[in-house]
């Protein structure tokens, strides 16, 4: 993308993407969709969920802390800032905080309750929420699957 409109706190013709995320025990899923972020937008941000939200949200805290998740995330030359998020899936506060124009999220979330609730509070704002295919091959569950049989 490289241009556009801007709907939030970003400069006049730059967009602003966020994707927020677990980012749990990284792998080439994760890559790929921060890869695609990248490619639709000219300022990416990139929210790592606190290990208590995901306590709460998934029911099992994650096996890479947050601090350790930060670090490999702001390694990336992909990414130009990271973020803590600690708000759920309400992303109206990180709308708030950051004002992106496109919030990145994957299609397991098209067509359910929770992202109808998503895009309805980011159409309010301005902005979007675009999806991007889920990553069945290779997933942070079935990692943590393989750890805990082979561990």
């Amino acid at each position: 993308m490289r241009a556009g409109g801007s709907s939030g706190g970003t400069a006049e013709g730059v967009t602003t993407g966020y994707v927020p995320g677990a980012w749990d025990l990284f792998h080439v899923g994760h890559l790929t969709i921060l890869r695609r972020a990248r490619e639709a937008c000219d300022v990416l941000v990139v929210g790592a969920v606190t290990d208590e939200v995901l306590a709460a949200t998934k029911g099992r805290r994650p096996v890479i802390p947050l601090a350790e998740r930060l670090e490999i995330l702001r390694s990336l030359s992909v990414v130009d800032r990271v973020v803590v998020d600690d708000c759920g899936s309400d992303k109206m506060p990180m709308w708030q905080r950051l004002r992106f124009d496109v919030l990145f999220k994957g299609d397991d979330w098209r067509g359910t309750p929770k992202g109808a609730v998503l895009e309805a509070s980011m159409a309010a704002v301005g902005a979007r929420v675009a999806y991007f295919p889920y990553t069945h091959g290779t997933t942070s569950t079935l990692l943590r699957q393989f750890i805990e049989t082979n561990g």
